[in-house]
């Protein structure tokens, strides 16, 4: 997180909700603001290698809702499941309207996560859910502050505990406090890498200052890097049709303020040992409509066409906002 303020903050309100009210999976009401241009004053869509296909600003009275860390997709490209660093499940359906372009969030509902007891976690240094893959048969989940990847069942995993961890491959204590598993991502099974699960820390680095990342499963198991560049930390990621990562990086500092950045980094990059590199696709800063961007996940668009969905994470701030923006590749 980058906002210690407003993590401050939030936990607080948190720690003051009634236990029913923390334990309730209660449906959630999301009125969904429409965004329209992505840079005020540019009249193209057109930023970098991507288009913008539109948005939402996401609101709710629900105390819980915000601190959206990652969000994956169904195969209808319309049901999702995401994670709020609060520990915290979020589940809902996307609606388009006529033309195709994003319109709003139905048949929300937030659920408390469960422990390897069975129990809600009494706090967030304990839940601190950041990475989310979709995988055959189960939800994995990267947590930061007490590093793990935990798996759930699904169906079943919003009322489940864990039944089952995955080893990052990455030794614990290499990995920050709060920069840990940021990232995970399944790849497709007909590429190089077979379906597998893969990993990307958020700050955590070798002693070259490559980010440390790792092919958990798969033909080509094994611990890789990627190239750092500049100020921007991995935030989250998900791959093309093709292969090739998408991997999502921010930026936040009093002197630069926020960007984000999306880097395309080719499968063949990605290999045990290697360090892996892409071209950046779009890089974007505090005059674009962006926040503290934390979630990606690529889907079929109503064209057929890959569409990329990219989430930001609002802190529980006053002052910051829940975005749901969509791009394609440029043609």
């Amino acid at each position: 997180m980058v906002n210690r303020v407003a993590l401050l903050g939030a936990a607080l309100a948190f720690a003051l909700l009634a236990p029913a009210e923390r334990l309730r999976a209660a449906p959630v009401e999301i009125v969904a603001q429409p965004i329209h241009v992505f840079k005020t004053g540019q009249e193209s869509a057109r930023f970098g290698a991507l288009e913008f296909m539109g948005g939402l600003r996401l609101i709710s009275d629900a105390p819980l809702f915000g601190a959206l860390s990652a969000i994956r997709f169904r195969p209808d490209a319309q049901s999702f499941v995401g994670v709020l660093d609060t520990g915290h499940w979020l589940t809902g359906t996307v609606v388009r309207d006529s033309a195709g372009r994003l319109s709003g969030v139905r048949d929300a509902d937030i659920s408390e996560m469960l422990d390897v007891s069975g129990r809600p976690s009494p706090g967030k240094s304990e839940m601190d859910a950041e990475g989310l893959a979709l995988v055959p048969g189960g939800v994995a989940v990267s947590y930061e502050q007490r590093h793990r990847i935990d798996l759930y069942p699904d169906p079943g995993f919003a009322t489940s505990k864990p039944v089952g961890r995955i080893d990052p491959l990455i030794p614990f204590d290499q990995l920050r406090h709060n920069r840990g598993l940021e990232t995970l991502a399944i790849s497709p099974t007909g590429s190089p890498l077979g379906g597998a699960l893969v990993t990307v820390s958020e700050k955590s680095v070798d002693a070259h200052g490559n980010i440390l990342a790792a092919i958990l499963d798969g033909p080509l198991k094994g611990r890789f890097t990627v190239k750092r560049s500049g100020d921007y930390d991995a935030t989250d990621g998900a791959f093309l049709p093709n292969g090739d990562l998408l991997l999502l990086e921010r930026r936040f500092s009093m002197a630069s303020s926020i960007g984000m950045r999306i880097r395309r980094i080719p499968v063949e990059a990605i290999r045990p040992g290697s360090v892996a590199d892409g071209a950046v696709l779009i890089d974007a800063d505090f005059s674009h409509r962006i926040d503290n961007m934390e979630g990606l996940d690529v889907i079929s668009g109503p064209d057929g066409e890959p569409r990329i969905i990219v989430t930001s994470d609002d802190n529980h701030s006053l002052f910051q906002n829940t975005l749901m923006l969509e791009f394609r590749i440029a043609p």
